[in-house]
C-alpha cells in the first residue's frame, strides 16, 4: 500500500511551515548554482512565452516558494541578458505544486507571496508516476523528498522471511534489509525519472537537492540514523508500558532509504532519461541538525508524529515524544560524534 507520510500541516507552533529552516538553508545556498545551470544549460526561448515549471513534494511552503521564486529569478535573468527585452511584458509563468493527496493543500494556497509573478495549481499525487502532461514542464524541481519510498520494501514487516527488519529503518548492518531497500529504491527512483523524463520538454532541466550517503557511511553511522534508532528505543520503552502492542511495533519500518552517491548515479544513468549535468556535494550553515533536545523533539514530531498517531493513536505518540525529550540528553555525546551525511545537489537535463 502507498504510504501517506506528509509532513505537519497548519502554521501552528508544531508545523512544517514553522520548523523547516534545516531545508530552507539547502535552497538559500544553492541559489547561485541554480542561476548557473539555468544560465549555461537552457534554452529559454524554447519556451515561447509561457514558461511551465514543478516542484515535486512541495509540502505547504515557505520553501517551496523560495524554490520556485529562484528559479524563476535565474530565467528572467537570462532572457534579459539574452533578448534585452523585460521578461514581465514576455513571459508567463506556470507553476505547478505537486504533493501526496493529504498533503495541506490549504496551508500551502493561504500563505502564498503576495508579490508572486506567476499563475499556479495545486497537483495532488503521487510522484513516482507521470502526473502532467506530457513535454509540458521546462524547469522542474525536488528537494528532499526522494529518500521516502513508495512502499516498505517487501519482506521487511515478514518475520518469516530473511529480510525481516527488527529496526524502524534501513541501519546499513544487515546485508539482506539493504538489498530489499536498495531495490525498492531502485524501482521507485526509475519511476520519478522515468515519468519526469515524459513531462520535461527536450532540454529541460530537472534540479534534485536533498540528503544521501557517502559511499561506504552506514545510515545508523549518520546523525540522522542514530536519531532514528533512539526513537525506535523510546518507542519500545512505551511499549514496555503498554501503550503500544509489541507486535505491531516490531511491524513499523519507515519507507525511508538516503541512497549512497554511487546508487544515485546508477540509477539515474540507467534510467536513459536524462544526462547528468552537476551531481556534487553542497554544504550550508545548517547541514548538521543542532545538539538541542527540544528541536530535535519538534523535528520528529513534525515529521514522524502524524504516522505514529495513526499507528498507535495520540497517547502513544505523545507519550512517544515526551520519552525522546527526556532521555536525549544522554545521546548528545554519541551525535556529536557521528559520521558525515551528505547534502547534494543535482541537474540533470532532458535526453
Amino acid at each position: 500500500m502507498a504510504p501517506t507520510y506528509t509532513m505537519a500541516g497548519g502554521k501552528g507552533p508544531n508545523s512544517y511551515s514553522q520548523h523547516s529552516t534545516y531545508q530552507r538553508a539547502l535552497l538559500e545556498v544553492a541559489k547561485e548554482k541554480i542561476n548557473e545551470a539555468i544560465s549555461t544549460k537552457l534554452d529559454v526561448n524554447s519556451a515561447s512565452n509561457r514558461f511551465n515549471i514543478a516542484d515535486f513534494g512541495c509540502s505547504t511552503g515557505p520553501n517551496t516558494f523560495l524554490a520556485v521564486q529562484n528559479i524563476i529569478d535565474a530565467v528572467e535573468e537570462k532572457y534579459r541578458k539574452e533578448t534585452q527585452k523585460n521578461p514581465d511584458d514576455n513571459i508567463e509563468f506556470q507553476v505547478l505544486f505537486n504533493d501526496h493527496f493529504k498533503n495541506d493543500f490549504n496551508t500551502l494556497f493561504q500563505t502564498l507571496p503576495p508579490t508572486k509573478k506567476y499563475f499556479l495549481a495545486g497537483v495532488p499525487g503521487s510522484f513516482f508516476g507521470r502526473i502532467l502532461p506530457r513535454d509540458s514542464i521546462h524547469v522542474g524541481h525536488c528537494s528532499y523528498s526522494l529518500h521516502w519510498l513508495s512502499q516498505v520494501p517487501k519482506g521487511i514487516a515478514d518475520r518469516n522471511s530473511p529480510a525481516w527488519n527488527k529496526d524502524i529503518h534501513c541501519t546499513g548492518f544487515s546485508e539482506e534489509v539493504v538489498e530489499a531497500y536498495q531495490d525498492q529504491f531502485k524501482i521507485d527512483m526509475g519511476c520519478f525519472l522515468r515519468a519526469r523524463g515524459e513531462e520535461l520538454v527536450s532540454g529541460g532541466l530537472l534540479f534534485l537537492l536533498g540528503s544521501c550517503l557517502p559511499d561506504g557511511i552506514k545510515m545508523s553511522e549518520t546523525m540522522k540514523g542514530m536519531l532514528l534508532d533512539f526513537m525506535g528505543n523510546c518507542l519500545h520503552d512505551v511499549a514496555k508500558e503498554g501503550l503500544i502492542d509489541q507486535e505491531e511495533l516490531d511491524s513499523l519500518n519507515f519507507p525511508i532509504y538516503p541512497a549512497h552517491v554511487a546508487e544515485f548515479k546508477s540509477v539515474i544513468e540507467d534510467s536513459g532519461c536524462f544526462t547528468i549535468e552537476v551531481f556534487e556535494r553542497i554544504s550550508h550553515a545548517n547541514e548538521e541538525l543542532p545538539l538541542d533536545p527540544a528541536f530535535l523533539v519538534t523535528s520528529h514530531k513534525i515529521t514522524f508524529g502524524g504516522i505514529l498517531e495513526t499507528r498507535f493513536g495520540k497517547e502513544a505518540m505523545e507519550k512517544t515524544m515526551e520519552r525522546i525529550e527526556e532521555k536525549c540528553q544522554d545521546i548528545l555525546p554519541q551525535l556529536a560524534n557521528a559520521k558525515s551525511g551528505m547534502q547534494y545537489f543535482i541537474v540533470l537535463r532532458k535526453n
